[in-house]
């Protein structure tokens, strides 16, 4: 059973962040889970640490086995190529404790998601009975309002066969979240009417519910979707851009042709568009590309020679350096820790 007072998810951005992660939980019995993408954790490897999703899964339940896993955003087209996500829940319903379907990228009329989604959740099931879901989507790939939350929940009921539908843990709620990760800040605007009402229709459900697009929010900000009654909320880029910072930090120290390596790294690695907006120059604003995508190529073959040579010319070993990334996410994370 899911625990209820399992307020963070976290993204297992690079392996810095899965070991910073676990080494808190394990210090503090921090109630936390993983969030892990299909571009991230995939059944044939991600771009965190090439982890496919057995591998992954073995390293963290070795580390603590009581950590909830959950693939964040399966579906169709959520992987790297544009695929029906058939073959990814398959190994995901092996190794995940929690799945959330997510046809609304390629499905969002709403009709075509709903069948999508009873199609998945009832794929899962079958192959592995005990696996918990999370349904609905953020508001980046398609608004719900509370009436089509409700609608979601109603007609899931309706369609699944009960011991399918009571497997639903979480419903994902929207407030206005939206991020910037060139700005490293949220630049959603929170409207708490909205996310009462969302409330009300997971109570009136009895599913949990859970906000996605948590980073960059103050504790203030935490606490007062807390307060309101939120009982989880997903953070991930942050975690991976504080590792990003190390290294520019470092590189501040360094010779200027050390950075200009891994500015090509990141810029040919094409993950920034994504991200970035309309006012963005990636060929003067240097720093801001490597900030938004840093922590997409840590496993990439130049970036792991580039990080060889910064450490050496920095004065300090790879596991040093690994130890700076770790204790800072670590005193991020305690800073969270502060609402469990």
């Amino acid at each position: 059973m899911i625990n209820r007072d399992l307020k963070y998810f976290f993204g297992p951005m690079s392996k810095n962040v899965v070991d910073a992660t676990i080494a808190t939980k394990n210090k503090y019995n921090f109630r936390i889970g993983f969030i892990p993408t299909r571009r991230q954790v995939e059944y044939n490897g991600g771009y965190v640490n090439n982890w496919t999703t057995d591998r992954f899964s073995s390293y963290v339940r070795a580390k603590n086995n009581s950590v909830i896993i959950q693939r964040d955003h399966a579906g169709p087209g959520q992987g790297y190529i544009d695929d029906d996500g058939f073959d990814s829940l398959a190994e995901d319903t092996k190794y995940m404790d929690l799945i959330h379907i997510d046809p609304w990228k390629k499905c969002p009329d709403y009709t075509h998601g709903l069948a999508k989604t009873i199609e998945c959740m009832n794929f899962c099931h079958q192959r592995n009975p005990h696996c918990y879901f999370e349904v609905g989507t953020e508001e980046a790939i398609r608004k719900f309002t509370d009436g089509d939350l409700d609608k979601l929940l109603t007609d899931l009921k309706s369609f699944l066969p009960e011991k399918v539908y009571s497997q639903i843990a979480y419903a994902v709620v929207q407030s206005g979240t939206a991020l910037d990760l060139g700005a490293q800040k949220n630049t959603g605007v929170f409207d708490a009417d909205r996310l009462r009402r969302m409330l009300w229709v997971c109570n009136k459900h009895n599913v949990l519910s859970k906000e996605h697009n948590g980073d960059y929010l103050t504790i203030e900000e935490m606490r007062s979707r807390f307060d309101l009654g939120l009982n989880s909320i997903n953070i991930a880029p942050e975690l991976g851009q504080l590792e990003t910072n190390v290294y520019l930090g470092i590189l501040r120290n360094l010779p200027r042709s050390l950075f200009d390596v891994l500015y090509t790294i990141c810029y040919e690695s094409k993950r920034w568009i994504r991200w970035a907006n309309s006012h963005l120059n990636p060929l003067k604003e240097k720093e801001k590309v490597i900030i938004i995508c840093g922590h997409y190529i840590f496993s990439e073959p130049a970036f792991i020679k580039l990080r060889a040579k910064m450490s050496k010319e920095f004065g300090i070993s790879e596991s040093e350096l690994d130890n700076m990334i770790v204790a800072k996410i670590e005193s991020h994370i305690l800073t969270l820790g502060q609402l469990l």
